[in-house]
């Protein structure tokens, strides 16, 4: 599994059937401290993850592995919203509660 930040959508009126119903968010990718690394990817959102939510997602054949992606042709899966997380004892994250 994989930590990123939710910074946009993706519409995509023309796709592949089996990509009919799926949500899909763009991610920033962030290191193990928080800190964004280079590049985005686009992922299947499993778990109604909103804009500015640190995620966690898998990419390749585990993005298969949700009961929403199942069979479906997809590189990259949101399959958890981040709450917190720590490095080496010190609290990396923590997730806002509004």
């Amino acid at each position: 599994m994989l930590l990123g930040k939710v910074v946009g959508t993706l519409v995509s009126t023309r796709k592949d059937e089996k990509l009919e119903g799926l949500r899909f968010m763009v991610l920033e990718r962030l290191d193990i401290n928080g800190k964004p690394q280079s590049g985005y990817v686009v992922a299947a959102d499993a778990v109604q993850a909103g804009i500015g939510e640190v995620v966690m997602y898998a990419s390749g054949s585990a993005a298969r592995q949700t009961t929403v992606t199942d069979q479906r042709p997809c590189d990259a899966v949101i399959m958890g919203i981040v709450d917190t997380w720590d490095v080496d004892g010190e609290v990396t994250y923590q997730k806002d509660e509004d």
